[in-house]
């Protein structure tokens, strides 16, 4: 799970699995040809990144212990490599889609994953992960449910629908990766995409006419489990459905105790499940509303998805304001205490039988410990980079895990800082060296003015402790 502007301490047991795939476990097979096409998702034509020709691209669908193989085609003029997040690899790091352990798929090349789901369930994406594709699409929902003989912990629902929300820019990836390697900022989105739509035309001001948005059709009492992924680049999103409670059931691989939100802020790259119940008399369609946080609302009013949610029995369009968002522009507390609230629901099996809870949690003998303290972009050799605990990290010509398979020589160091650096910021290919089952203890430390999201490509991990500090009169 993707984590947020504040010091948090986590628990990462490193360890090794064993065989990649099993002769009972069953394959699932996908193909993927990964092109650009011409869509107009804010009313504006531009270049996007389509697979098998939709935009977003197919959802994964599978079960725990499933062997998954895609078979990607690049059809784009630049190279390729598609990241699962979120899904543990387990003797399989070479099948992450990400340039550390993977070589890029050249175009008009074809490149086959497969991986095994290992005792894994819950709600994931994928996404490109160079050349800063994901910023035109080429994104997707995955799914790894339950096994039969292993119960959910929540009724079956009536229907599973996937909904990925994300910050969208009329410019490409192409011209915002120039923009960014010439040291300058993003800028505000042009808008907020829901499911690769533009916005419902709730305001005829903001939204101009003639733009498609997403509708997702319900029948009145029912219960529908929702998948919501922020798939954006740089946005933190409140998400809500008018009138409706949000039940929270599961994040990223881990069911939670059940609660209900009236919105809940997603931030990038992470993914939520919620159990919606059409509870409502369908006088009209209802909202569901994506809009930035932590900026002025006046300003950035244009970065809100809107979506509606049509009861089968529905009389009418929506129509009115849309449901308020929180409004703390300059305080995260709300944020902060909100992402608190979620708890383990540590007696609901998992992926195996036995409860999520079982582990001895409180017995681990910490093996390591880093602070990674990330800061505002500096400049390096007269470029706008980004660092952690002052190394801004330099991709290698070789993966390493194929220059551990040959034994290449000088392609990387283990020799990152368990302490941030106090001198000047570097540039290095500098891993962390983990001990075989041995508990790392992580602290991330956001020194940045801007929410921050982590992703730990490959793990899971539990947090235990969180804390706010004030720094220079910023939280």
């Amino acid at each position: 799970m993707a984590l947020c502007s504040f010091l948090s301490v986590l628990l990462i047991h490193i360890t090794l699995f064993v065989s990649l795939c099993y002769a009972a476990d069953p394959f699932v097979n996908f193909e993927f040809e990964v092109s650009y096409i011409t869509a107009s998702p804010l009313g504006v034509p531009q270049q996007v990144i389509a697979i098998n020709g939709k935009f977003p691209g197919p959802t994964i669908n599978s079960t725990t212990n499933n062997n998954v193989v895609v078979n990607v085609r690049n059809k784009l003029d630049e190279n390729l490599l598609i990241h699962w997040s979120g899904i543990q690899q387990r003797r399989s790091s070479w099948q992450d889609g990400v340039l550390g352990t993977n070589c890029p798929i050249p175009p008009k090349w074809n490149w086959t994953y497969q991986f095994q789901v290992k005792d894994q369930i819950g709600s994931f994406f994928y996404f490109p992960s160079l050349n800063f594709q994901r910023a035109s699409g080429g994104y997707g929902g995955f799914i790894i449910n339950n096994r039969d003989i292993i119960p959910i912990p929540f009724g079956t629902p009536d229907g599973d629908i996937t909904i990925m929300i994300g910050d969208w820019y009329t410019r490409n990836h192409t011209a915002l990766r120039k923009a960014l390697d010439a040291g300058k900022d993003l800028g505000m989105p042009d808008g907020v995409l829901i499911n690769g739509k533009g916005p419902y035309r709730y305001n005829d001001t903001l939204v101009p006419d003639g733009i498609e948005y997403e509708t997702i059709e319900v029948h009145p009492g029912r219960t529908y489990r929702i998948r919501v992924h922020n798939v954006g680049v740089s946005t933190s999103l409140n998400f809500r459905i008018q009138s409706h409670n949000l039940l929270l059931a599961e994040t990223e691989g881990s069911y939670t105790v059940q609660q209900n939100y009236t919105s809940l802020d997603i931030h990038v790259g992470q993914s939520y499940s919620f159990l919606l119940t059409t509870d409502q008399n369908a006088s009209t369609d209802y909202y569901i509303v994506a809009s930035a946080r932590f900026v002025n609302e006046s300003l950035w009013k244009r970065v809100t998805g809107v979506a509606i949610l049509r009861y089968t029995n529905s009389k009418g369009k929506a129509k009115g304001p849309l449901p308020d968002s929180p409004n703390d522009e300059f305080d995260k507390t709300f944020s902060m205490n909100q992402a608190r609230s979620i708890r383990w629901n540590v007696s609901a099996s998992g992926a195996r039988p036995n409860p999520q809870g079982s582990f001895r949690y409180g017995t681990i003998n910490v093996t390591e410990i880093y602070v990674l303290k990330n800061k505002p972009p500096v400049t390096i050799n007269g470029k706008r980079r980004t660092t952690l605990s002052g190394i801004s990290f330099v991709n290698p010509s070789t993966p390493i895990r194929l220059a551990d398979q040959y034994k290449v020589k000088g392609v990387y160091k283990l020799d990152f800082p368990t302490r941030p650096l106090t001198g000047a910021p570097r540039m290095e290919t500098s891993v962390i060296n983990g001990t075989f089952r041995g508990f790392m203890e992580v602290i991330l430390q956001n020194n940045d003015t801007k929410v921050q999201s982590y992703h730990m490509s490959g793990y899971a991990f539990f947090v235990v402790g969180s804390i706010e500090i004030l720094q220079d009169g910023l939280w």
